[in-house]
């Protein structure tokens, strides 16, 4: 019996350790996301916006909605949550009032950003797929109001979250924190509506943007069977073809920007459905805690790589890209050479 119980204590202090380990390592982690989300984010809407990246204005407005919605996410989920925690426990953010609106402005953040991949998504299934409706939906104006659309739902969607909650602590008169309120794990209405918002973000998004993924795939590769025989390169012509061309860079970005959305999110779906089906978060263990974390760790990462995705598949997005970072240094030496003059 003292044998089994010396081998139990073991097992929970090697599980403490390691919980322990992990968040030290996450608390490195976090900043160093924050140093990169944040100046990725900024120079992809700068270079995107000034539209010379040969992009449609309809996809370049989806690609700046795309990386401003990350850039929120960087700084309500990543600085104003995880820094905060980690390195300023106790702050005038952690007022009720600021708690609150911290809580809202994440899941807002949150939504647009998963929400906005979708819109970019369909866009670009409706521009490879769907010629007749192309001419009429892949404009800038039809972007602009599904981007003002979808933030506007999201916004509404996320308006009776500001309710639940209650403060923490009350000192000198003064709220302190916010927590939910007990009823908000126990009433049908509270447990619909938290439900219904874990199913419209992520679980519902990332159906179709797989959905989607694969019927524009499937598109491609039956028009490019059918492009090559109507253009004879069955027969041994290689002639280039400049419309399949522009599909398959088309399709490129698509799926790097999708699939990075869906690995990186694929933790926190997994975990989600084993919330649903195995076990409540309030009964995890260390090992399933820190898997859970892991999910946030990289669904907040997922908003560093779109950058970096169009550095590496867009060509002209990459000179720019190329020429904002030698400016300042250009600039700096042409100062000096003009002060030493």
């Amino acid at each position: 019996m003292s044998i089994a119980c010396l081998q139990q204590g073991c097992t929970l202090r090697l599980a403490l350790t390691m919980r322990e380990r992990y968040y030290s390592v996450e608390k490195i982690l976090y900043p160093i996301i924050a140093v990169i989300g944040v100046p990725v984010n900024l120079i992809a809407i700068v270079i995107l916006s000034r539209g010379k990246c040969g992009l449609s204005t309809c996809t370049t407005r989806y690609l700046v909605a795309m990386a401003a919605a990350d850039l929120l996410v960087i700084v309500a989920e990543v600085i104003l949550r995880q820094i905060h925690s980690y390195y300023f426990p106790v702050n005038f953010l952690d007022l009720t009032a600021v708690c609150i609106l911290r809580r809202l402005l994440r899941r807002v953040s949150t939504d647009c950003s998963v929400w906005f991949t979708v819109t970019f998504t369909f866009d670009r299934y409706v521009a490879i797929c769907c010629q007749k409706l192309k001419t009429k939906y892949c404009t800038r104006q039809t972007a602009a109001a599904v981007l003002a659309t979808i933030g506007l739902l999201v916004c509404l969607k996320n308006v009776p979250f500001a309710f639940p909650f209650q403060a923490g602590q009350i000192i000198d008169n003064v709220s302190w924190f916010c927590y939910f309120k007990p009823s908000y794990l126990t009433e049908p209405a509270w447990v619909g509506l938290d439900s219904f918002d874990r199913i419209l973000t992520p679980i519902f998004p990332f159906g179709v943007i797989l959905l989607l993924n694969a019927l524009t795939v499937r598109h491609i590769v039956v028009t490019s069977r059918v492009r090559k025989v109507l253009r004879g390169q069955s027969k041994g012509d290689n002639g280039s073809d400049p419309e399949m061309e522009s599909r398959r860079r088309s399709m490129v970005l698509l799926l790097t920007l999708s699939g990075s959305f869906i690995l990186l999110w694929l933790t926190n779906v997994v975990d989600y459905f084993y919330y649903q089906f195995v076990k409540s978060y309030n009964d995890y263990n260390d090992y399933e805690d820190i898997f859970h974390e892991v999910g946030s760790l990289l669904k907040n990462l997922s908003c560093c790589t779109n950058t970096i995705i169009y550095a590496v598949t867009q060509s002209k997005f990459r000179a720019q890209m190329i020429s904002a970072v030698k400016y300042p240094v250009t600039s700096l030496f042409r100062f000096i050479n003009k002060v030493v003059s």
